[in-house]
């Protein structure tokens, strides 16, 4: 996921001193005097990237989402089969990737990547690979979406996700659907709204990335220990999700939520989907 930030000496204070990531290369502005991609490690996979530029539009916070594949020229193929607008061909990134971007139905933009041996990512293996991470895997990130059809035929039927729960599951309306990446175990939320999120914190709370960790009250008492440090002053409180685990919101300079989520129901017992229907557009 690849997010704005306003101060990125704050943005990294919040993701590297306090979530303990490390940053094993950044890219500069076209002037060459300022850092205007910094790329944050979580696993040897997955990354956060942080735009240190200003937004597309005021009070922004996502710049676009990103999906790996093993093919990006046989995926490019078959989505314009499918009637996605795609480019004429896959781009080589300045990182050294193999990548194309093309527009959900939101307009969001999302990204398909292939790591190529000689891209950064594999250069970088086993390299930036913190003692002092608070948790190793992103297990999802959440983005706001405004009508649910279009976007489930986009990432269901053609990128071939797979609905995997519905919550919340005692609410009259649905207000998140989880899909499960093809061949992995991630998933994509869909934030769904019958208002639309207008203000920044609003943005942030619903496009946000989740990260899994084994237990939420040592996790807690990592972060604690280490306010002092990095001045984090928002208060930190596990509760109990929607889903039935264990979890505790944490939120960075510009707002994006942060979700520290166990990975199963704190009692052992799954939580039953929602059948509830969508916000009316």
């Amino acid at each position: 996921m690849a997010i704005y930030v306003s101060d990125l000496a704050k943005a990294r204070v919040f993701y590297e001193d306090f979530l303990g990531y490390a940053e094993p290369y950044s890219l500069k502005n076209k002037e060459g005097d300022a850092t205007r991609i910094a790329f944050v490690k979580i696993n040897e996979d997955q990354y956060l990237e942080l735009f240190a530029e200003k937004s597309r539009e005021e009070g922004l916070q996502l710049n676009h989402i990103s999906f790996q594949t093993s093919d990006a020229e046989a995926l490019r193929r078959y989505l314009a089969l499918r009637g996605i607008k795609v480019p004429d061909q896959v781009g080589k990134g300045q990182i050294r990737n193999s990548n194309f971007n093309i527009n959900d139905p939101d307009g969001h933009i999302v990204e398909i990547v292939q790591y190529e041996p000689d891209g950064w990512t594999r250069r970088e293996a086993g390299k930036f690979l913190s003692d002092t991470r608070i948790s190793t895997h992103m297990t999802h990130f959440g983005v706001t979406i405004d009508r649910l059809e279009p976007a489930m035929k986009f990432y269901q039927d053609i990128l071939g996700f797979e609905d995997i729960w519905r919550g919340p599951p005692a609410g009259k309306t649905l207000s998140w659907v989880n899909l499960r990446v093809p061949d992995g175990k991630d998933y994509l939320e869909l934030m769904l709204y019958s208002n639309p999120p207008s203000t920044q914190a609003d943005r942030g709370n619903k496009n946000h990335i989740c990260l899994m960790v084994p237990d939420i009250e040592k996790a807690v008492a990592i972060l604690e220990s280490r306010r002092a440090k990095t001045g984090y002053s928002k208060p930190i409180e596990i509760k109990v999700g929607q889903n039935g685990k264990r979890q505790a919101n944490l939120f960075d300079p510009d707002m994006t939520r942060v979700e520290l989520m166990e990975p199963n129901p704190f009692d052992g017992k799954p939580v039953p989907s929602s059948k509830a229907p969508a916000p009316r557009p």
